[in-house]
């Protein structure tokens, strides 16, 4: 038995360490690097070594660096598009594997946590925001899930949009929305909202981008429309988005096939426009489209 090695890992006391850790966090004692931090040019400490042991984005950035002939204390590293407080955060993290988050900055840190390749952070910033998913955040929320390619987050920022559809469509967070971000909610089956109101959701969506990037409301959402389910409408309904339709937001060839449907009553075998949504009133002639979406 004595000559036996008997290893174990004794964990101290990881509080207190990440405590006394977070005393470092942009501490101008012992560092060795210094960023300059936005528009503001804030001055932010750190230290090298740490930073590097930790993050692989750093080590290359030092190196690269050093190859240069530059002393990280005599020539700092200047990222002007970089959020100072968002920076902070990241650091408070390297140094202490916790992180300090709110809902103003979350899909910030999170954003950069995918920039700066630190994957247990993008999952910390993740939870909080799926623990604090409200009306006003989903959109923004979802937009990032996108963004990043990030399936969880997606699917349960999606799970919230259809359970608060009405609510969300009405956001300034749901206009700012790009059109590949807003074209996985329209694909939903299980939004809780009628298509008529789905529909004038996208207009506005629509008016607002147009405005914004300069262009016609039909070019913006040339993605997006096809997703709306227009045989779920009455023949009364589609004509009146054919009399609403002076923007030229629905495609004349989109109308023309809904028509063609109402005449036929004979849905496409598969194809996702003629499925009832959750929020989907009921209409004589669904009867012989696909079964409704479970609530």
């Amino acid at each position: 038995m004595s000559g036996e090695h008997n290893e174990r890992i004794m964990v101290g006391d990881v509080k207190k360490f990440a405590e006394d850790a977070r005393k470092m966090v942009n501490s101008q004692e012992f560092s060795d690097v210094k960023f300059v931090i936005g528009d503001e040019r804030r001055n932010i400490y750190g230290h090298r070594c740490l930073l590097a042991s930790r993050c692989e984005v750093f080590r290359v950035m030092f190196a690269d660096h050093e190859q240069r002939g530059k002393d990280t204390t005599m020539y700092p590293f200047v990222l002007q598009d970089t959020n100072p407080d968002v920076f902070l955060s990241m650091l408070e993290y390297i140094y202490t594997s916790c992180v300090t988050l709110d809902v103003h900055t979350a899909i910030d840190v999170l954003a950069m946590s995918v920039g700066y390749a630190l994957g247990e952070l993008t999952k910390l910033c993740e939870k909080y925001i799926c623990d604090s998913l409200s009306i006003n955040s989903a959109s923004e929320a979802i937009q990032a899930a996108v963004t990043y390619s990030l399936d969880d987050l997606g699917q349960t920022c999606l799970a919230f949009i259809e359970d608060n559809t009405s609510e969300v469509v009405k956001t300034k967070g749901f206009h700012e929305l790009s059109d590949t971000a807003l074209g996985v909610i329209l694909q939903s089956d299980r939004l809780a909202l009628d298509e008529p109101d789905l529909l004038e959701a996208v207009r506005d969506w629509a008016t607002v981008n147009s405005v914004v990037v300069g262009k016609p409301v039909a070019e913006v959402a040339e993605k997006v429309i096809g997703h709306v389910r227009l045989p779920l409408l009455v023949p009364d309904e589609l004509s009146r988005v054919e009399q609403d339709n002076k923007d030229q937001l629905v495609p004349v060839e989109q109308i023309s096939f809904t028509w063609k449907f109402h005449a036929m009553k004979t849905p496409e075998a598969g194809n996702p426009i003629f499925r009832l949504r959750r929020g989907t009133v009921d209409r004589e002639h669904h009867k012989v489209l696909p079964k409704k979406a479970d609530k």
